[in-house]
């Protein structure tokens, strides 16, 4: 097997892997990775256009929608239409929500942490800098 091959492998074994282990850790607060991203992304980022969140967690607009009415669901966001555009509508997080993410990330962070705790401070930055490398030069193609 060449180099180049045997690094997709396992850059795609890894990424599995990893996902595994997030995504049990996710399941374990009654969401799934993707009700997760989007309540984290309106945690940290604030009140988002539903339009835009899926580029931000890389979901397709169909896909958000079913998102946001789970969300909404669970009280955990609520949509608010935009005052000066009509066409849009944002995903603002409640106090249910945020009270939920203050809750849950700390536990979620360190399972993160637990991930990568085989790694020095150095690996960590040489590792991000070289899938960066790669995933800007693979966005070239």
């Amino acid at each position: 097997m060449n180099a180049r091959l045997k690094a997709l492998v396992v850059l795609m074994r890894v990424s599995q892997s990893v996902q595994d282990v997030l995504r049990k850790d996710i399941k374990a607060y009654g969401l799934n990775t993707t009700e997760f991203a989007v309540l984290e992304l309106l945690y940290h980022e604030g009140d988002q256009p539903i339009q835009h969140i899926g580029k931000k967690i890389l979901l397709s607009s169909g896909s958000i929608t079913y998102v946001v009415d789970k969300l909404e669901q669970k009280g955990l966001i609520v949509r608010q239409d935009c005052l000066k555009d009509r066409r849009v509508t944002y995903a603002v997080i409640t106090h249910s929500g945020k009270k939920f993410i203050e809750e849950v990330f700390p536990a979620h962070e360190k399972t993160i942490d637990s991930i990568f705790e085989e790694l020095s401070e150095e690996e960590l930055k040489t590792v991000t800098c070289l899938l960066k490398k790669v995933g800007f030069h693979a966005s070239e193609k």
